[in-house]
């Protein structure tokens, strides 16, 4: 029977082409001591990573600057207030905020704490702005504690800040919205998946997605959408590896991404969230090794990767990576029939008869070409017999540019 369906076209800036794409390139180093539990955010055109944790187990407040055009690391202003690991950070609009985290390597012996600060990239100064209200009982004594291992996004100019971790056994659930022109804390729906820490989280077309993590038992692989117009959870596709925390993410136009983690063992996995079809595919493994508590951002049309712990220790390495596709906010619709799914032999394409200039490409689950593009008519075919079973994703483009986002395909 036939698969009829009505798929995203994103409008490129350049042709169908897949050179340097879905790639990992080594770049500098980290400009610090080899570091785990850091933070990164992005403004403009630089990346920004700081804080952590060092291989002498102590923690601390530098913040330094990648210029990804020139590939060097400057020193920029230290983070006032305490030192810190596991510490929380977002970009809202032009400047990036920091705070919450412990100030010690091992929080028994240390502060959780709660303040907030704004970073201006253009002045490199530091403003301190209101503490975060949550915290080990924000309900009796507001402020009275803070929060490490949450995770934050952006929407809609406000930050968002969820669960996390208070204590021994201690995790939180809830939800703060930051409205950064009113300098001021708001609790919001709590999240759905109940007390976490060590989750991730991001942003795509004015929505946080948040899942994974750890709760009081176990590793989850759970996602949930959040819409802050509604203040509204939704749960979404499972993440399709296994169950972790620590890892780090990073958007690229309409797309969000996953790597690194621990579920016990150390991760190197990226995988792309498509939240248009709700689903989830495989991509090139970040290089240089399995870690989790690593940093993650993007600046432009790229992703950045690094930091964090791995089997042999903290690291300083730090990778760019470049998407299977460009990718861009304009879309519309076509229509296309792709049958049968599965299949074990034939795989067959029919377009409307008025859809002209349109090709084909077949990627495995690694994200490698196997069938090179090729121009389709109206009633197509595509023999996968000798190709070994699996999954597999089928992208449809033409020369202008216009790439349909990848159908999953499994061969039995």
């Amino acid at each position: 029977m036939k698969k009829s369906f009505v798929v995203s076209i994103i409008l490129l800036v350049s042709g169908f082409s897949f050179a340097q794409q879905n790639t990992w390139t080594k770049k500098l180093k980290f400009g610090g001591e080899k570091r785990t539990r850091a933070i990164a955010f992005s403004v403009g055109e630089y990346g920004y990573v700081g804080t952590g944790e060092d291989t002498a187990e102590m923690t601390h407040n530098d913040l330094w600057r990648y210029d990804p055009l020139t590939d060097i690391w400057t020193q920029q202003a230290n983070m006032p207030g305490s030192t810190r690991r596991n510490a929380t950070a977002v970009t809202i609009i032009d400047k990036g905020y920091v705070g919450l985290g412990a100030d010690s390597s091992v929080a028994s012996s240390g502060i959780i704490l709660d303040d907030w600060w704004e970073y201006n990239p253009t002045s490199n100064s530091w403003i301190q702005k209101a503490n975060y209200p949550g915290g080990f009982d924000y309900l009796n004594n507001p402020g009275s504690q803070g929060v490490y291992f949450a995770t934050a996004f952006e929407a809609g100019g406000k930050g968002y800040v969820c669960c996390g971790k208070m204590g021994p056994d201690h995790y939180g659930a809830d939800l703060w919205q930051y409205d950064p022109l009113l300098d001021q804390w708001t609790r919001m729906a709590d999240f759905p998946g109940l007390d976490r820490f060590q989750l991730a989280s991001f942003s795509v077309d004015g929505k946080g997605y948040v899942g994974m993590g750890e709760d009081h038992d176990l590793y989850r692989k759970d996602w949930w959408e959040y819409d802050p117009l509604t203040d509204t959870w939704t749960q979404k596709a499972n993440l399709p590896g296994v169950e972790r925390g620590g890892a780090s993410t990073f958007t690229l136009g309409q797309r969000g991404f996953v790597v690194y983690g621990s579920d016990g063992g150390y991760k190197n996995e990226l995988w792309e969230y498509n939240p248009f079809t709700n689903s989830w595919s495989i991509r090139a493994n970040c290089p240089g090794g399995e870690r989790k508590n690593g940093i993650a951002f993007s600046i432009g049309n790229r992703g950045y990767a690094g930091l964090g712990k791995g089997p042999n220790g903290k690291k300083r390495n730090f990778y760019e990576y470049a998407p299977l596709e460009p990718v861009s906010i304009h879309e519309f619709n076509i229509e296309v029939s792709i049958y049968p799914n599965p299949t074990s032999d034939v795989l067959k394409i029919d377009l409307s008869d008025e859809i002209e200039g349109v090709f084909a490409t077949l990627i495995n689950a690694n994200g490698q070409i196997i069938i090179a593009p090729f121009q389709l008519l109206p009633q197509n075919q595509i023999n996968l017999f000798e190709y070994a079973s699996g999954t597999y994703f089928l992208l449809l483009g033409n020369e202008n540019g216009e790439i349909l986002r990848n159908e999953k395909i499994a061969k039995s």
